[in-house]
């Protein structure tokens, strides 16, 4: 793995570009990991992989505690790993223990032993010697080491517990890697700015290609988030990527752009996509942002999304959004994706998430120009001074 920094923007957002072996084109951050369940997307179908914007879909989030019920371990390492198995051999796929969907970090069993996870087979013990046998036998591009989440309310002894056991399994993981992929370290810490910062400086010490920031989006509030992000920032290297999940909404990924974060893994698109919302914010430059708001309690508009299933869109024959480029909108109208809710046909949410992932990675690249142009911190200002707008319009006119 070879990782640069190539623009920064306002001390702390940059641009770099992101090179893996098995990728032929080199990826460019901050960046997006789309979505999967077992290695593949909830909705979009591999067929329409190539419609969606490239190099920027290549990467994918999995979790491989979704491959513990079906085909074997063995099976998957004799196949060659997950890359052979899905299909995806030009993909990056990062390996994160922990998704919002159905593999959720249990902290109230989670014990010096192993991990704990809830999903749908029950809750999950992961032991560091059975997580790098899932990593030797998926070979991965990139993973992260397992960790011990906890929420933003546990208390200080929880904490450093948390902490001591995540660095000790940090330590098992390096031991026991067999060189499948680029080692994250796992960095938590809750809601304890000096125990976040200490976990930081110990990750930073140990030989690791990159670093994953976890116990986030576990109850913290956005004021709580800055100086948690800063703590841990401040104590990483430059020259080496970092991951982070918990933060989706766009706010939440300005927050962490400006903070310093390279990676992020989200589950937005797939909740926006089971709720029939699409988003709809402008793309253009920082001066369009957002159109002027137009009140309408039934539309399920906040500024940055519409839903799709509202009334008011079975006549509607435009697209999405106009001029965008993707599958959805350059062949399908709002009225036949809220015909499909209608009729319960999940074609309804195939579109919708081919639309909604094109959408955001647009918003991505957004970024990334902003960022290179030097103009990161207005892009960021109108982006929410925007959303602010029309939130404010939206209570005048209830």
């Amino acid at each position: 793995m070879k990782f640069v920094v190539k623009a920064w923007s306002n001390g702390k957002a940059r641009v770099g570009v992101l090179q893996l072996g098995n990728c032929p084109h080199p990826i460019e951050t901050p960046a997006l990991l789309l979505t999967t369940r077992k290695g593949l997307p909830v909705f979009i179908p591999p067929d329409h992989f190539p419609s969606l914007p490239s190099p920027d879909s290549l990467l994918f989030h999995v979790s491989p505690l979704h491959f513990l019920e079906g085909i074997s371990l063995k099976a998957i390492s004799n196949i060659g790993g997950l890359h052979p198995l899905l299909g995806l051999r030009d993909h990056i796929l990062v390996a994160v223990p922990r998704d919002s969907i159905i593999s959720i970090p249990d902290h109230d069993s989670t014990n010096r032993i192993g991990a704990s996870f809830e999903t749908p087979s029950g809750r999950m013990l992961i032991k560091p010697a059975e997580y790098m046998e899932m990593i030797s036998s998926m070979r991965p591009n990139l993973w992260t080491t397992l960790a011990d989440e906890v929420p933003a309310w546990a208390s200080e002894k929880r904490n450093k517990a948390s902490v001591e056991r995540t660095l000790r399994w940090l330590d098992e993981c390096i031991i026991s890697n067999s060189k499948d992929g680029a080692v994250f370290g796992s960095i938590v810490g809750g809601s304890r700015v000096e125990v976040r910062r200490s976990c930081a400086q110990e990750v930073a010490r140990r030989n690791v290609e990159g670093f994953w920031i976890g116990g986030f989006g576990l109850g913290e509030s956005m004021e709580e988030r800055s100086p948690l992000l800063s703590a841990v920032m401040d104590s990483l290297p430059q020259e080496k990527p970092r991951l982070i999940s918990g933060l989706g909404l766009p706010e939440e990924v300005l927050q962490g752009v400006a903070a310093g974060i390279d990676l992020f893994d989200s589950t937005y698109i797939y909740h926006l996509t089971l709720g029939g919302f699409a988003l709809t914010f402008p793309l253009e430059r920082i001066e369009t942002q957002i159109t002027k708001y137009q009140p309408n309690s039934d539309s399920g508009s906040d500024g940055t999304k519409i839903n799709l299933k509202a009334t008011m869109y079975r006549k509607d024959t435009s697209p999405i959004v106009d001029n965008c480029k993707c599958y959805t909108c350059q062949n399908h109208t709002k009225a036949y994706i809220n015909h499909l809710f209608n009729v319960h046909e999940m074609l309804a949410h195939i579109l919708l998430e081919i639309h909604n992932t094109h959408h955001y990675l647009g918003f991505f690249r957004s970024i990334r120009e902003a960022i290179q142009e030097g103009k990161f911190e207005q892009f960021r200002q109108k982006f929410i001074g925007s959303r602010r707008e029309h939130l404010f319009s939206a209570a005048l006119s209830i």
